[in-house]
C-alpha cells in the first residue's frame, strides 16, 4: 500500500536500550493497540462494504479485496492498515519495543481516531462513521 504523510509513523528506534525483553509491558500494550486497530478496521470495513453493496450490489470476498485496494470509497481505511503494518514490523523486529515507541503509537492512535468535522480526511470520514453507525460508537468507547 502506498504511504502518505498522514499515516502515523513513530520512531521505532528511540530509546532502544530501555527494555530487551520480548514480553515487556510496552510490547503487550502495543499488541493490544494492534488488536484494537484491527477490530475498528473490521467494523469500518463492514460499514463501507454495506454502503457499497447498497449502491452497487453484493460483492464476494475477492471483489471486496480489490475494492479495498483500488476503490476511492475504501481508501480512507488505508491509514489504519498501514499503522497496523508498522506495528507488526516493530513487533517482528529484533529490537525491543521501547517505552517511547509504545507511547508515541498511542498518542498517534488517539490523534488519528479523534472524530471531527474539521480534521484531516480520515478524521472526517471517521466522524461520519460514528454519526451513522452505533457499532462504531461502541468500538470507539
Amino acid at each position: 500500500m502506498p504511504t502518505d504523510n498522514n499515516t502515523p509513523r513513530p520512531d521505532a528506534n528511540a530509546d532502544a536500550d530501555e527494555n530487551n525483553s520480548q514480553s515487556s509491558p510496552q510490547r503487550e500494550k502495543l499488541t493490544a493497540l494492534r488488536h484494537a486497530l484491527l477490530h475498528i478496521h473490521k467494523t469500518l470495513l463492514n460499514i463501507e462494504r454495506r454502503d457499497y453493496e447498497r449502491d452497487h450490489g453484493a460483492v464476494n470476498t475477492g471483489e471486496l479485496f480489490r475494492l479495498v485496494i483500488d476503490d476511492p470509497q475504501f481508501a480512507w481505511l488505508h491509514n489504519i492498515s498501514e499503522f497496523v503494518v508498522r506495528i507488526d514490523e516493530t513487533l517482528a523486529g529484533k529490537e525491543p519495543v521501547t517505552v517511547a515507541y509504545m507511547r508515541e503509537s498511542f498518542v498517534l492512535a488517539r490523534k488519528m481516531f479523534t472524530p471531527t468535522e474539521s480534521g484531516d480526511a480520515f478524521q472526517k470520514k471517521y466522524y461520519d462513521a460514528i454519526q451513522r453507525d452505533p457499532v462504531v460508537v461502541m468500538d470507539h468507547a
